[in-house]
């Protein structure tokens, strides 16, 4: 059964029990997007509030954070037209610790091509003017074809490098053909410099998305989802290598992200498969389905938004089901192996067609607020939790 609107439960979990009332209340901040193939959050000014990116098909893009429900977001362009097909990926994080966000994006989107560079693939450093609601200075990296996803990744000895995934190995035709080389770019000290890089073998032919593996005082790895499952890659003293360990073998994952039962548990979250209609959970030796109904499954994320311990799933999908619905959902764990979960609705108002998704505190109440773009509704979505502790 699905709930809307309203959460009003009590969880137990190992003897204990967990009273939460929630409701997300969402607000369109842009209902005039082309197709917001992604977004993100952080800090661009310097003000102290999350503020949100979004790569849009000719244009990248942040919007102002006025810090409450409500009020209006300002729009401010980053770039348009950086090449002549659609821009794709945005990584957006504080790097250097100067309390604004770096800026890298994925662009001349053209997943057909997997031969020829100049057509296919495309990848910018954003470097910032003085005044960060002016336009920003593109500086184009090295690139493979048919340029995906980006991320930043934390590295073991604390420093930050940039990791693209494209979606094609070089040359490959529907996924058969060279494996898809991951780059990972070295930070230099002149950002408008040469950027250092490495081609990674992913072992995969045809990838989707990859999630880093972060928890407070370690790196854990990054996880890599594709056409074969999810690999995972390790940093160590000579940079990323793989790990020999498949999280989830022999089976195509287009969404990946981890998460946390309990202190000493974590969980993956799948999307299968790529563009997929289900969303799995896997937990120790269990996996579970959460529903397989949707369709072009296409957001996933994990956190914890309600303060129990233990983290939440969001996911997102840009097609209609069978029912003519598209939208944002949360499933709400309840037992500590990871095997029973409830489905509730966000805001049934809002019709999101969800391309990607997104988490940030964008009130500063100390709870998670949930951002999603969607790509036929063509509009920006912010979900703000009303947690009530």
């Amino acid at each position: 059964m699905k709930k809307y609107l309203l959460i009003l439960s009590v969880f137990c979990m190992a003897g204990k029990s967990y009273a939460q009332t929630a409701t997300f209340s969402g607000e369109v901040i842009d209902d005039n997007i082309s197709i917001g193939y992604g977004v993100t959050a952080g800090d661009v000014d310097g003000d102290g509030k999350q503020d949100i990116l979004l790569a849009d098909k000719k244009e990248i893009v942040w919007y102002k954070n006025p810090g409450k429900k409500g009020e209006k977001w300002v729009r401010y362009i980053i770039a348009k037209d950086l090449t002549e097909q659609d821009n794709v990926c945005i990584a957006a994080r504080d790097i250097d610790g100067d309390g604004k966000v770096e800026v890298a994006v994925g662009a001349q989107w053209n997943p057909s091509e997997t031969k020829d560079a100049k057509k296919s693939g495309a990848v910018f450093y954003m470097l910032s003017p003085e005044d960060r609601a002016q336009l920003w200075e593109p500086v184009r990296l090295h690139h493979e074809v048919t340029i995906h996803r980006m991320q930043w990744l934390k590295k073991a000895d604390g420093g930050f490098q940039l990791a693209v995934l494209p979606l094609h190995g070089e040359g490959n035709t529907g996924g058969q053909g060279a494996g898809v080389k991951l780059i990972t770019f070295d930070v230099p000290e002149n950002r408008k410099g040469i950027w250092s890089y490495e081609l990674l073998e992913t072992n995969m032919h045809m990838t989707h998305n990859m999630h880093p593996m972060e928890v407070p005082g370690r790196i854990l790895g990054l996880a890599v989802a594709g056409k074969e499952g999810v690999q995972i890659f390790l940093n160590g003293a000579d940079g990323w290598a793989t790990s020999g360990n498949w999280m989830v073998p022999n089976k195509g994952v287009g969404e990946i992200r981890t998460g946390s039962l309990s202190k000493n548990q974590l969980f993956t979250a799948t999307i299968e498969p790529m563009h997929g209609n289900s969303v799995v959970v896997y937990s120790k030796d269990n996996r579970t389905v959460l529903t397989d109904k949707i369709k072009e499954g296409h957001a996933l994320l994990c956190a914890d938004f309600f303060g129990q311990g233990r983290d939440q799933i969001v996911m997102g999908w840009r097609n209609p089901d069978e029912g003519g619905r598209t939208g944002v959902r949360i499933f709400v764990g309840s037992d500590a192996e990871g095997k029973k979960w409830q489905e509730y609705v966000l805001d049934e108002k809002i019709k999101m067609a969800c391309e990607d998704i997104s988490s940030a505190d964008l009130d500063g109440d100390g709870d998670l607020d949930i951002i999603a773009s969607g790509r036929s509704t063509k509009n920006v979505a912010v979900y703000w939790n009303q947690l009530k502790k």
